[in-house]
């Protein structure tokens, strides 16, 4: 009996062919994804980190410090001494001395118009010729009837030379005599009427001739040539306004007449300035010619009257200006910009740059502050310079550069300095 066969080989080879688990490769793959999760995510940190915080200290590093070395930008000037004015303002209005309408005596035809628009004309110049054809007709009869009354008159004496001869012969009573002495005086009446009338058809032919009363210039004519004017007509031919003087009428604070009024009455001459609305021209320079006598109640102001030479036609009638009348004037003091001042509660006070490039803060006292510049009464002497632009920035101590010399103060920066009066 055989024995039985047994396959031990495929038992043998069966054993060696099962495969391996693949759980443990896939654990080792995740845990590769989660490492290179985490190196991306301190790479996104680090350069986040940068961009907020690493700019800042690079930019704080960068700016300059207050007390480190390098300089801060600003700009300079020099106090300086002179004179300074001291300005009572007010809104003026120029307004001209005379204006004149020309109007006509006489009613006829405008037959001439001898200016041009807008002309200086002087005082006596012709301007308008009107017909004086009617009242030469008007002074030859004139004269016609007083060549007839002459011959009457002269009859009237001869007659009475004659009667008063038989009178005295007693030939004729003396009631003729006495109406004829009338009859004479009558025509020396007639006579006397006759020369008003011729003088009067005269004074017609010297109205056609219409000449400039004043000085100054003449307007847009209001009539043309060839229409017919009358002496009764509303509106005028022409209106002729004076400009060289002019005068300026402003108003000032009822508070500063006691002042005014004090000096006027010791022989004092103001003088007064006309500006631009702008505040940034001088038109013109005058003299204070009188006070108005009262006080406008509605506005606790008074009228001053300013005259003007206005040589230059810088002034114009009904020409709005500001007025500034110079009240009293400091000599000899301290000026500088009236930017340069900064206030605080206490004091005013400046940046002055010392000779090292540094600032410091030095308290002064200013009592006159006109248009861009201050009058400093103590703190600051000539030549001292002064922070007029970028105190925003600066410190006691701060390093400072005004561009050219680095704000160095130099002694006598003042000299040559020109003077405000």
């Amino acid at each position: 009996m055989n024995p039985p066969v047994t396959n031990s080989s495929t038992t043998i080879h069966e054993g060696p062919s099962v495969q391996p688990p693949r759980s443990s490769g896939t654990t080792q793959k995740k845990s590769h994804a989660w490492v290179w999760i985490l190196v991306l995510a301190a790479i996104a940190l680090s350069s986040y980190y940068y961009l907020t915080h690493g700019k800042r200290g690079t930019a704080a590093a960068k700016a300059p410090s207050v007390s480190g070395g390098r300089a801060i930008p600003v700009v300079a000037a020099p106090a300086t001494r002179g004179n300074m004015g001291l300005y009572l303002n007010g809104l003026g209005l120029a307004t001209a001395f005379n204006t004149v309408t020309v109007r006509t005596r006489v009613d006829g035809e405008l037959i001439k118009v001898a200016f041009e628009e807008g002309q200086l004309v002087r005082q006596g110049d012709l301007l308008i010729e009107i017909d004086p054809r009617p009242y030469q007709v008007q002074l030859e009869q004139a004269e016609g009837n007083m060549a007839r009354d002459e011959a009457t008159l002269n009859n009237a004496k001869v007659d009475l030379a004659r009667y008063k001869v038989l009178m005295e012969q007693d030939a004729i009573p003396k009631q003729q005599l006495d109406t004829q002495e009338a009859t004479v005086r009558q025509a020396e009446g007639n006579i006397k009427s006759d020369q008003a009338t011729i003088d009067t058809a005269k004074l017609q032919l010297v109205y056609c001739k219409i000449h400039s009363p004043i000085t100054g210039r003449i307007g847009l004519r209001l009539v043309d040539q060839g229409n017919q004017v009358h002496a009764a007509d509303a509106n005028g031919l022409a209106v002729i306004t004076q400009l060289q003087p002019i005068a300026v009428i402003f108003n000032i604070a009822e508070d500063h007449l006691p002042e005014v009024t004090k000096k006027m009455r010791a022989g004092a001459k103001f003088m007064v300035e006309a500006w631009d609305h702008d505040m940034k021209k001088k038109i013109a320079t005058g003299t204070l010619l009188t006070i108005d006598n009262q006080v406008d109640q509605t506005t606790g102001t008074v009228r001053f009257k300013a005259s003007f030479a206005n040589e230059d036609d810088s002034l114009f009638p009904n020409q709005f200006v500001n007025a500034r009348l110079l009240l009293d004037t400091k000599s000899n003091v301290v000026i500088i910009p009236a930017a340069a001042i900064q206030r605080s509660p206490d004091s005013m006070y400046v940046y002055l740059i010392k000779p090292d490039h540094t600032v410091e803060v030095r308290n002064v006292v200013s009592s006159l502050t006109e248009g861009d510049q201050a009058a400093i009464d103590k703190g600051l002497a000539p030549g001292d310079m002064v922070v007029i632009d970028g105190v925003d920035k600066l410190q006691p101590g701060s390093k400072v550069s005004t561009g050219k010399d680095g704000g160095a103060p130099k002694a006598g920066a003042a000299k040559g300095a020109g003077k405000k009066g």
